[in-house]
Formats: C-alpha cells, structure tokens, sequence
C-alpha cells in the first residue's frame, strides 16, 4: 500500500448528511478518522465523525483550515461549489477527480459523456427558452421529461410532458434553469451497478441491484436483480468502462434502465448510492468501506455477496414503524435525523432472503 492512509489519517468530508455518516462509520472500522464539512449544523455524518466543520461554502478560511487538517478528500453529494473545490484541491487531493464531479453535476454534459463513450441513453436534447423546447419536442415528441441540468435529486427540479401542451408550464417549473429535455424509454425495470475503482486502476463491481421507485423516490431495491447471466455481464463491463474513462478513485452508481434492445443508461452518481445500501448486510465488503479503501489508496475489497437482500428506504413518517420493525429479522440502519418530514430519508433496513443465488 504505497502512499497508501495508514491508520490515524484523516478523510476530509464533503457534505454531513447520511451517506457521509455511513462513510464515517465505515472508515472508523478501518481505523481511520473523518472530519466532515458541512454548512448545515448538526447532521447525520457530524454526529459519528472524529471532527465536523460547520461553514458556508464561500468560507475561504474555514475551508483552508479543514483542508490543511486533512490527508485527502471525499464528498457525499456533488453539488459542491467548483469555487470550493479549487481552494481544497489546491492543498489536498480529492478523490473521485473533479472530471467525474463536472460530468455528473451537469445532465447536459453526463449526456455527452455516455454518448461518446458508446452507451445508450435516452434521447434528449437542450432547453433554454421556450423555442428551443419546441424544437426539441418537435425532435423527441411526447411524452417527455424536462429536468433542469443542475441540482436535481429525488425526482426534484422535474416536468413530466404528455403532450405538447404541457410545454408553457413544464418550463414555467425550471424558473429560468438551464435544462434538459429527456424522451420516455420504453424499459421493464430499472437496475443499477455499484462500482469502485482503485487508485491502481483495479476494478470491482458488486452484483447489480434491481429499484423499484415511488413518487421519483428510491422504495426499494431487491438483489439479485431480474437479468440474465449476459446482461448482468454487460451492466458489470459498461460500468467498468464509465469509471475507467472518467479515471476514478471510489465508488460511482450506475442506474441502467433495462429494454427489449439493451440497457440504457440513465444516470451515474459519483459517490456512495442509495441502491447500494443493501451491501451493509449482503456482502462482506460493503459500498461504504470499499470508498473508504479506494480514496485511502487501500487495496479493494471482495465486494462479492453472501446474501439475497431486500433493502426497503424508510421515508417519512416510515420511521414511526421501528419498534414493529425491531421485532422482525431485519437489520435497521437510522440516518439520526431529528424531524420526519414528507420524502426525507431516515434509514433504510436490509432483509436477509436467502443464500446469494
């Protein structure tokens, strides 16, 4: 492990919600310590984290000083400032590499991206007033889908299209965001890949997961996923190939949409994914430890599965349920978030179905 964290370093934290705690916990074990930044005081991540650093943004001396008290960098989420960036990158490194942030925070330019690399993907086409949205769903038709480019998670910052008429509003809802407009895929399910890439350029994928969404938001995702041994091969291989070209450090998710002519590509995240959850308990090597090992410089783990898994997210009010839950074999991860609102993720629970099949 040449130039590899050795325990007590330190990961530096992008971003203090679940994903970060779950990060947190995961290098921990590995007896590496985090400290997360995070202009929201007292989440999820700042709870289980060796040091959390609560500032905006544009704090230039609070970002110096988290950089200087760290040996690399990490993120959650990919909204971070580019500004921000800059000044970290320029006292630490950051691993995933900004290319992979730039394309994912951007529809327009992960579009691109796939596109170039050969992969499927929904037809789309740019929008950024209403005579380019009439072009564009003169070329794509309806129904169609217009998302604004930046920004947009848990099915936020979205217009469905069912015919042309819906136009005037579904723009009206980007309130003047650069956006994308998308044409619907015909698919049977939608599945994703959970892959990380080494700072060697080793590659390990774990086995891809079906999801199953509600309300533009993550219900559940069952593994194994309904593919057959060529398309659960083809998933693996195309995702190796997103993080080869993007040279990444970490684990990115890949959603795939699956049809009668192949999988196309929907989206990739690059961090640690919510439809990965189900490795906390069906793999010996979980998405959260393998990041840790990846930015570590650590040789990747086996991220093979023991176990057929069901992770169900609990959303809401879905919490209210734990102490039925408790009495049940699952086992339960809570995020420690104080107030259950409408959508918002508290934790998820893994239910144990079987022997991997």
């Amino acid at each position: 492990m040449t130039d590899a964290l050795r325990p007590g370093q330190t990961i530096g934290i992008l971003g203090g919600g679940q994903l970060g705690r779950m990060l947190a916990v995961a290098a921990s074990r590995l007896g590496l310590h985090c400290h997360v930044y995070d202009p929201a005081e007292g989440g999820p991540a700042a709870e289980v984290a060796a040091r959390a650093t609560c500032a905006a943004w544009d704090d230039e001396a609070a970002l110096r000083a988290f950089a200087e008290a760290v040996d690399v960098v990490t993120y959650e989420f990919e909204n971070v400032p580019a500004e921000s960036l800059d000044l970290i990158e320029a006292i630490v490194p950051i691993r995933p590499n900004r290319r992979a942030l730039a394309v994912s925070q951007d529809r327009l330019d992960e579009k691109d991206f796939l596109r170039d690399l050969g992969l499927a993907t929904a037809p789309y086409a740019t929008v950024d007033d209403a005579a380019s949205l009439d072009a564009a769903l003169e070329r794509i038709g309806t129904p169609a889908i217009l998302k604004t480019r930046r920004f947009g998670y848990d099915g936020k910052g979205q217009a469905r299209i069912m015919a042309a008429s819906d136009a005037a509003a579904a723009l009206a809802e980007m309130n003047g965001a650069p956006a994308i407009l998308e044409g619907f895929v015909e698919f049977s399910h939608e599945v994703s890949v959970i892959g990380a890439r080494g700072t060697g350029g080793a590659v390990a994928c774990f086995d891809p997961g079906e999801n199953r969404h509600e309300g533009g938001i993550l219900r559940e995702t069952t593994v194994p996923a309904r593919l057959s041994a060529a398309q659960r091969t083809d998933a693996v291989l195309l995702a190796a190939k997103i993080l080869t070209e993007l040279d990444y450090v970490g684990v990115l998710g890949v959603e795939l949409f699956v049809t009668a002519s192949g999988l196309v590509v929907n989206e990739i995240a690059p961090r640690v994914h919510n439809s990965g959850h189900w490795t906390q308990d069906g793999c010996l090597i979980d998405q959260f430890e393998q990041h840790i090992r990846a930015v570590a410089g650590w040789p990747l783990g086996d991220g093979a599965r023991h176990s057929d898994v069901v992770m169900e997210n609990l959303i809401g009010d879905d919490v209210d349920r734990i102490p039925e839950i408790a009495g049940t074999q699952a086992a339960i991860h809570l995020y420690g978030k104080a107030e259950a609102r409408a959508g918002r993720k508290m934790g998820h629970v893994n239910r144990l179905t079987g022997p991997a099949r």
